[in-house]
C-alpha cells in the first residue's frame, strides 16, 4: 500500500475550507489539468456523507472513470472519499482540517494499492505516485488561492 501526506495551510476559517473541499464543482475547476468532470451521483455542490461520485478524468493519455462514496464525515474537520469502482485495489482519501490562530491547517492521506502484482508497484514506484502527489498539490493550490480570496 502507497501513502501520500500532505499539509496545506490556508488563511480561512476552517468552514469555508472544508466546504470548498467537498465542492464537486470546485473540484472540477481544481482538476482541470486532467479534464476531470462529476459524471454521475452527485455532479455539482456540497457533497454529503454516503453520497456518490463518478469521476471520469484523462491521465497518461487515457481516459478513466473513479467512483466514490463519501465514507464518513464529521463537519468541519474531517471526511473520507474511498473507491467503489475504478482502476484502484484500493483507494482511500481522508481529508483532516484544524484551524489555529485564523488558519486552518488541511491534511490529506491518500492511501492506496495498485492491480498486477509486480507491474502494478513498479508502475506506482516510477510513476503514480509522483502523479497523484503533483494532482493534490496542485488541487490544493487552488483550494487555498479560492479560499482565502471568499474569506477577504
Amino acid at each position: 500500500m502507497t501513502t501520500i501526506h500532505i499539509t496545506t495551510k490556508i488563511n480561512a476559517p476552517i468552514e469555508i475550507v472544508f466546504n470548498n473541499n467537498r465542492n464537486i464543482d470546485l473540484h472540477q475547476q481544481s482538476a482541470s489539468q486532467t479534464n476531470e468532470k462529476a459524471i454521475a451521483g452527485r455532479t455539482s455542490g456540497l457533497i454529503e456523507k454516503g453520497e456518490t461520485v463518478t469521476w471520469k478524468g484523462k491521465h497518461f493519455g487515457f481516459y478513466f472513470q473513479h467512483q466514490s462514496i463519501i465514507s464518513e464525515m464529521e463537519v468541519p474537520t474531517y471526511f473520507v472519499d474511498e473507491q467503489l469502482k475504478g482502476n484502484f485495489k484500493s483507494f482511500k482519501h481522508q481529508h483532516f482540517f484544524e484551524e489555529k490562530n485564523g488558519v486552518t491547517i488541511m491534511q490529506d492521506i491518500l492511501q492506496y494499492e495498485t492491480p498486477f502484482g509486480v507491474f502494478g508497484k513498479l508502475f506506482d514506484a516510477y510513476f503514480l505516485k509522483k502523479h497523484l502527489k503533483s494532482f493534490l498539490e496542485y488541487r490544493n493550490g487552488v483550494l487555498k488561492t479560492i479560499s482565502e480570496i471568499n474569506y477577504l
